[in-house]
């Protein structure tokens, strides 16, 4: 009985974020991060942050791969299975509706503003995202560092996001790994 509950709410808790946020994956963060951190408890701000991580770097929707990763973490792979399905259900219902319809009001101007509107809000909550991920992920210079470069070379350079995660795991390992053998060589004088 506890594990059909545990899947109801994985289910319910995410067909309500997959259906109540507009602009995708990224718009989704700050929800997500409302309800299955602060209201669930479901993961930590820096759980969380890594399913970001992971998500954007394997194929999928980010959402759709977060939801992934909080319900096996919650019920095993049939958790999973549940919040994914939860958080993609809206979507097809909605899109199955809107694909008959969409060609007939797309010129409309009240569409057109409407969208304008939502891609704005869109912006608005993805920046809100960030700022929640970077108070949870940029702790220390080391983190700095790598928060630097990567910025810098996403905003310079056209390359793959996954080379970006890459770049700053071997960072991350290597600078630590680095003051690690500093603290011990510091302690051995």
């Amino acid at each position: 009985m506890k594990k059909a509950r545990i899947l109801w709410d994985l289910f319910f808790t995410f067909m309500q974020v997959g259906g109540l946020t507009f602009g995708g994956g990224y718009a989704m963060l700050p929800i997500l991060q409302r309800e299955v951190v602060e209201k669930r408890g479901w993961a930590t701000d820096e759980e969380l942050t890594d399913y970001f991580a992971v998500g954007q770097c394997t194929p999928g929707i980010i959402a759709v791969n977060t939801a992934t990763f909080v319900g096996q973490k919650q019920a095993g792979i049939l958790g999973g299975i549940v919040a994914t399905l939860g958080v993609v259900a809206p979507s097809l219902v909605i899109i199955s509706i809107l694909a008959g319809f969409i060609n007939t009001f797309a010129e409309l101007a009240v569409v057109k503003n409407a969208f304008a509107g939502i891609r704005v809000c869109v912006c608005v909550l993805i920046f809100n995202a960030v700022c929640k991920l970077w108070k949870g992920s940029v702790k220390s210079r080391l983190a700095l560092v790598i928060f630097m470069v990567v910025t810098l070379g996403s905003l310079f350079l056209d390359l793959s996001p996954i080379l970006f995660v890459v770049v700053a795991t071997v960072l991350g390992i290597g600078l630590e790994q680095f003051k690690t053998s500093s603290r011990k060589k510091e302690g051995e004088a």
